[in-house]
């Protein structure tokens, strides 16, 4: 995919700017994709064009343009970033909007206070018409010169062929003004009857129109608040160890390998490693995490987090753009940037909205005349027209929900990369997991402790620890970080020895502690046939029964196995609260995949997938419903690519996962349940605020027009005004209306139900059936093998012999003490019993 390149662009003003600069720049040869946003005034560019190639575009269609940070150091490139979000409309807009209203409010006075209330005015302009037109024009042309703007902006863009909102205010407004003059100097030659001045129109339609603008830049910079505080959290400066002596610098001078301490209080500068000390890290600016983590010696640290109580000095690994932080905020960034598909249709009407507009005020014009109105009866039905038609509501109705939406997502530790994915991400039907590190934890914990008769619980798992204290093995980990939460000691051993996928064994006071397998501890200790079964039970449950025996007698039996998350059940109830189908893939054996499928409460299980048929699989499930995917990013990169949106879940530091449309920092599956929500949230607001902007639209244009003279109703063009300029402040006030959305309630969620059940369950049925008949036309060859213990075990042989040449796939079991083999060439017998023997195992034959 390629890089994005920004940049910021000047001198656009509504919905038609941002679609003739698009225009313009997909013109240029090289440019593979643009996406222009008028909340930030940027643009987002993909493919070979050159920077300067796109710059000149954007100048011809009649804007500005230059790249962001070209040539800039990553403190500057950071200060830029902030510049461009900084509000500097609304203090320009507030001081426009005091200076006209000065004089509006003496035009005002002059031509409606004293005719329709009656209140005096000076005795010169007093019966006298011509004075008192005189004076509206000087305090009217004040107010033009004040909003100058909107004529410079209008008329240069209609120059260019590209007409825009200020080019509708300032034909009407002008328009206004122009046939003012007009009666005004007819009444000097004594003329009567020619009609009543628009000054205050033409000054009344600019100032509301400012007014509006003005709720609109402010509102509008409240959207990007999310933004500017990821901003604002990066530190700017750092306390570096420079020989031995530690100096504040600038954090733009910190470079990798450079040591820097941290105080209780302050923020880590850049991301680096903990050298010494500990401490709890407060991780919330980032991961959304309220409760601070504790950090110790080879720990990770990222930029912005806040360092809650120790002194640490760490070692910095990633600085500048690279960190966490500067990921993160160019992902938001980017986001922003990017076109969601729900906007094509609004651009689209943008894009020939004004000319469009132009053209029914100019027949409303010659309607009326044609049907004998007088000419300023008819000249204020065009101008109302002109005045009242806004297309920034159209332009703003999806950008700004974009930038709320991903900007609350970020809040919460849910990066959504493009308003693609944002928009997506909630329309999913099928929601695919994988099982190791998403559903599960991803590491062996001991689940079950049953002693024997006359043994008690503490001292099975206390000799249990002192044998497995000494391996190395992923369930031997699991049995010794028991022991040490439960603050048990190991007791002294010699002799100890491991038997290559048979056991452990070693010598304590004289006498022989063994643990291992039950084909292994059977052979030393006598195992009761209530205990046996019990082991059985827990095998069928897809743990991993370890027995011990001291001196020939049984000590009793631990469970391990890959436990399933604190919230995965719950995490996986809501996704199906929300109507998603939900399955499950895994490579694991039907038996362990269905015990964990049956905990986490899926509709589906497929097991025996390898990471490159969940690709194939995903692919069959697209055909009857949009598909989500989660996995961990790593191994899980085909089906992440394959599906509608890829979502990586636990990435921690590594948010810049290529494979992955949604990065969920934490490794909490409700994340995802919570994407969908916030996806679904923004989309629903989209959907209302498109629905504002056409609706308006389509009954104020034919209200303007006098469409509705019979019943009583016409709109005069200062009315018409004060509604334009409050239809983009309403689209934008929806739009932070998210800033309120409860992401992680799940309360109000409601079932969309895309795919229906009988269409799932034969797309399941269908994949299953592809992978028996898959197995099938392959050749197959069973071989025996002996001293696997676990589905670690099982992970070591497969690797060894899926390296072998002819051997497409390898399926060890455990439980059976078999390995079946898919073969593409000839069963080399000499090469599978090496390469068992040199993983530690025992081959035993064909079976």
């Amino acid at each position: 995919m390629e890089k994005m390149e920004q940049y910021n662009v000047t001198g656009m003003s509504c919905a038609a700017c941002s679609a003739r600069v698009e225009k313009a720049v997909r013109a240029v040869p090289g440019v593979e994709s643009c996406a222009v946003s008028l909340l930030t005034n940027s643009m987002g560019v993909t493919g070979s064009a050159s920077p300067q190639a796109i710059v000149a575009a954007v100048e011809k269609a009649g804007y500005g343009a230059s790249p962001k940070g070209a040539g800039k150091r990553d403190a500057e490139t950071q200060s830029e970033a902030e510049e461009a979000l900084r509000d500097r409309d609304t203090p320009v807009l507030k001081r426009r909007l005091l200076t006209s209203l000065v004089f509006l409010l003496v035009l005002m006075y002059l031509s409606m206070g004293h005719m329709m209330l009656g209140l005096p005015i000076p005795a010169f302009l007093h019966a006298n018409p011509i004075g008192m037109g005189l004076a509206q024009l000087l305090l009217s042309a004040a107010v033009m010169v004040i909003n100058q703007k909107f004529f410079v902006s209008g008329f240069r863009s209609l120059w260019h062929r590209a007409p825009n909102m200020d080019t509708l205010v300032a034909l009407g407004s002008a328009a206004s003004f122009c046939w003012s003059v007009y009666v005004l100097f007819r009444m000097t030659t004594g003329a009567e009857g020619e009609g009543e001045f628009y000054f205050e129109s033409a000054a009344m339609i600019l100032t509301l129109i400012t007014v509006g603008k003005l709720l609109e830049a402010r509102s509008k910079g409240k959207t990007t608040d999310a933004l500017k505080g990821l901003m604002n959290l990066s530190p700017k400066t750092a306390n570096v160890l420079r020989d031995g002596t530690e100096v504040t610098v600038g954090v733009e001078q910190v470079g990798i390998g450079d040591l820097f301490t941290v105080r209780p209080g302050e923020s880590v500068p850049v991301d680096g490693v903990v050298v010494s000390g500990s401490s709890a890290i407060d991780e919330s600016a980032l991961t959304g995490e309220s409760v601070p983590m504790d950090k110790g010696e080879g720990d990770a640290v990222s930029a912005a987090t806040v360092n809650r109580s120790g002194f640490l000095t760490c070692r910095a690994t990633r600085v500048g753009e690279d960190t966490t932080l500067s990921q993160i905020i160019r992902m938001v960034s980017d986001a922003a940037a990017t076109k969601a598909p729900i906007a094509k249709a609004a651009d689209k009407v943008s894009g020939v909205f004004v000319p469009v507009v132009i053209g029914i005020a100019l027949v409303t014009l010659a309607v009326w005349l044609l049907l004998g109105r007088e000419f300023s009866y008819a000249l204020a039905r065009g101008i109302s027209v002109l005045v009242i038609s806004c297309p920034c509501a159209l332009g703003l109705a999806t950008p700004v929900a974009i930038m709320v939406g991903s900007g609350l997502g970020a809040k919460n530790g849910i990066l959504f990369k493009t308003a693609v994915s944002l928009e997506e991400t909630g329309k999913a039907g099928i929601v695919a997991l994988d099982k190791t590190g998403t559903i599960t934890e991803g590491a062996p914990q001991v689940t079950d402790i049953l002693p024997a008769d006359g043994v008690g619980e503490t001292e099975l798992l206390r000799l249990a620890y002192t044998l497995e204290a000494r391996s190395e093995h992923p369930l031997a980990k699991a049995v010794v970080q028991e022991a040490e939460h439960r603050g048990l000691k190991a007791a002294a051993v010699t002799d100890f020895t491991a038997l290559p996928g048979n056991g452990l064994q070693a010598k304590k006071d004289g006498k022989t502690l063994a643990g291992g397998s039950m084909k292994h501890i059977s052979a030393r200790a006598s195992v009761p046939e209530a205990l046996s079964g019990q082991a059985e039970q827990l095998a069928e449950q897809g743990k991993t029964p370890l027995l011990f025996a001291l001196d020939g007698s049984l000590l009793g039996v631990i469970a391990v196995a890959d436990v399933i998350k604190a919230d995965s059940r719950e995490a996986v109830s809501e996704l199906r609260g929300m109507g998603l189908r939900v399955v499950m893939l895994t490579g694991d054996n039907p038996r362990t995949a269905r015990a964990i499928g049956n905990e986490a409460g899926v509709d589906a299980v497929i097991a025996g997938v390898l990471p490159e048929g969940k690709e194939r699989v995903i692919r069959q499930l697209q055909t009857v419903g949009k598909v989500l995917m989660v996995g961990d990013g790593i191994n899980d990169a085909p089906a992440l690519t394959r599906a509608d949106v890829g979502i990586a879940i636990g990435a921690g530091t590594d948010v810049a996962i290529d494979a992955a449309d949604v990065v969920l920092m934490k490794s909490r599956l409700k994340d995802a349940s919570a994407a969908v929500r916030l996806s679904r949230a923004t989309l629903r607001n989209i959907h209302e605020n498109l629905f504002w902007a056409f609706f308006y639209n389509a009954v104020c244009i034919p209200l303007a027009c006098g469409a509705f003279t019979s019943l009583g109703l016409t709109l005069n063009p200062m009315v018409g005004a004060a509604a334009m300029s409050l239809s983009s402040f309403c689209v934008v006030t929806n739009a932070l209306r998210l800033n309120l959305f409860r992401l992680r309630d799940a309360e109000r969620d409601r079932a969309h139900k895309s795919v229906s059940e009988s269409a799932f369950q034969q797309a399941v049925q269908d994949i299953q059936n592809s992978l028996e008949i898959k197995e099938e036309k392959t050749v197959t060859k069973t071989v025996k093998i002996s001293g696997m213990m676990c589905p670690h075990c099982e992970a070591t042989v497969k690797k060894a012999l899926e390296a072998l040449q002819g051997i497409d796939s390898a399926t060890p079991s455990h439980v059976s003490g078999t390995a079946e083999l898919s073969l593409s060439g000839a069963f080399d017998e000499d090469a599978v019993r090496a390469a068992v023997t040199a993983a530690g195992y025992d081959y035993q034959g064909v079976a």
